[in-house]
């Protein structure tokens, strides 16, 4: 069995919970429901340089703990006063150690939209992540087929929503409705062996067509990984464990802010 389907069955099962715990009327009864987002893809089309979204996540299937001292509100402080575009949540619990609670407290004091980055597979994930602030949800075609795809992008939009619309292969190209308007991330790590590759983003933003907001994910660790992902015509890049890892955060990411304007 893949990792990917390992995490996908536990969603299934993650979701039967969540449908019993909540509903819909429930979900928009939280002060944060009617509250008006902080667009992450108009962030991304506007103004010169590459974005940088800046990942808050406790660990990792391939490395484990990344942060032995997590404290993920002095991290998203880091973060925010170092001048991030944007922040990803990773709420998954399971495989990568963190809560939609994290989501919650964040989006009580964030001064950038944030991302919830989970493996979505269900609209009361959706609804889920918009009644915790997010302002934006990631979908990842490697796990959901065109039709999921089309579904949950829609109960995304209709709520309000941004979505980041993740792919890794050339395969993956045919799921995607590229005419709405959606951001697409291209993935450098494959989530069925966990490798890393920097030139997926290479290859695959040749396929993308022009004028939509693509951001590189996973993989970059440098000032030198920046320059070359900006060089390649990128909007943005999702930045996590070189963030996390770094002895001073705030001073990591400025290098490659300032990496990405140059």
């Amino acid at each position: 069995m893949s990792f990917l389907k390992r995490i996908i069955d536990a969603k299934r099962l993650e979701v039967k919970r969540l449908k019993k715990r909540f509903s819909y009327d429930s979900f928009a009864e939280s002060p944060f429901w009617n509250k008006i987002n902080l667009p992450l893809r108009t962030m991304l089309l506007q103004n010169k340089g590459l974005k940088i979204i800046a990942e808050i996540k406790k660990a990792s299937p391939s490395k484990g703990v990344l942060d032995k001292d997590f404290n993920f509100i002095e991290i998203a402080e880091d973060y925010f006063s170092a001048g991030a575009d944007a922040l990803s949540i990773l709420t998954d619990s399971k495989f990568f150690g963190g809560s939609i609670s994290m989501l919650n407290q964040i989006a009580k004091f964030k001064k950038a939209p944030l991302l919830r980055k989970d493996f979505i597979i269900d609209e009361f994930q959706i609804y889920e992540a918009k009644a915790n602030g997010a302002d934006a949800v990631l979908l990842i075609a490697e796990a959901l087929d065109k039709a999921q795809l089309n579904d949950l992008t829609e109960a995304a939009l209709a709520v309000g929503l941004d979505v980041l619309l993740e792919l890794h292969a050339k395969d993956q190209l045919t799921k995607i409705d590229f005419n709405r308007p959606i951001i697409i991330g291209i993935n450098n790590r494959n989530l069925q062996t966990f490798e890393v590759d920097l030139n997926a983003s290479q290859e695959l933003k040749k396929l993308i067509p022009k004028g939509l907001p693509v951001i590189s994910e996973s993989g970059i660790k440098n000032a030198r990984d920046v320059k070359f992902i900006k060089n390649l015509g990128f909007y943005g890049i999702l930045v996590g464990e070189s963030l996390i890892r770094a002895a001073n955060r705030r001073q990591k990411l400025q290098e490659l802010k300032t990496a990405g304007v140059k």
